[in-house]
């Protein structure tokens, strides 16, 4: 049984991460019969965002670890002390929390960075060989956290983020909905998920498909 673990950066889409992302990686990593493991970091979350009016609540908290807690059902594990030695790849969700806790994207555009511990888990993790799965915007970790090796990924078509991605050293490589582009020598897969779809059977196709490419990688 393969060991995968799920990296979220929330719950909710506009704050956090994507849950319908999220729900359909879990629910295509067990049938595949792969064992999961929710993580996240214990980190707070940059902005809360009232997702029934889409404003932003100044005077609300959230904790990145304690809402993705939410979608885990309870069984979380902090970022920090993920044993990689213990897993057989990772896979991140995507959402805005990527973008805006996990990374400075939504903030800082070409210049952006991405949390020291997300980065760390990246490169330790590809250097032991472990296949790594990045959807929506979260191939922006990567690109961030490995741009330097020219990996191979895409967040879709859109060219602004395709040039930001680039300009971290990754390849981008324009790509349906449906698809994942998979870099074989640095054992990653990407698909763009919500970054392109318009209903939730279509971020499945290319989530079932990055699912079954990473666990063909480990």
């Amino acid at each position: 049984m393969k060991k995968v673990a799920l990296i979220l950066s929330g719950c909710g889409v506009y704050d956090g991460a994507e849950i319908h992302e999220a729900v359909l990686t879990l629910l295509a990593l067990a049938r595949a019969g792969a064992s999961v493991s929710c993580v996240a970091p214990n980190i707070d979350q940059k902005e809360v965002i009232n997702h029934a009016t889409g404003s932003n609540d100044d005077e609300d908290y959230r904790n990145v670890m304690e809402e993705a807690a939410r979608i885990s059902r309870g069984s979380i594990t902090q970022l920090s002390q993920l044993e990689l030695t213990n897993v057989d790849a990772l896979i991140f969700a995507g959402g805005f929390g990527v973008a805006k806790t996990l990374s400075s994207l939504a903030y800082d555009g070409a210049t952006y960075d991405i949390d020291p511990i997300v980065r760390q888990v990246i490169e330790k993790a590809q250097t032991m060989g472990r296949p790594l799965g990045f959807m929506c915007i979260a191939p922006a970790l990567a690109a961030a956290a490995l741009g330097h090796l020219g990996v191979a990924l895409t967040i879709g078509n859109d060219p602004d983020y395709a040039a930001i991605l680039e300009s971290k050293g990754a390849r981008h490589h324009n790509c349906a909905v449906d698809d994942v582009v998979v870099d074989v020598p640095h054992k990653i897969v990407s698909t763009p998920a919500y970054m392109l779809a318009q209903t939730i059977l279509e971020a499945e196709m290319g989530i079932n498909k990055l699912v079954q490419e990473v666990l063909k990688l480990t």
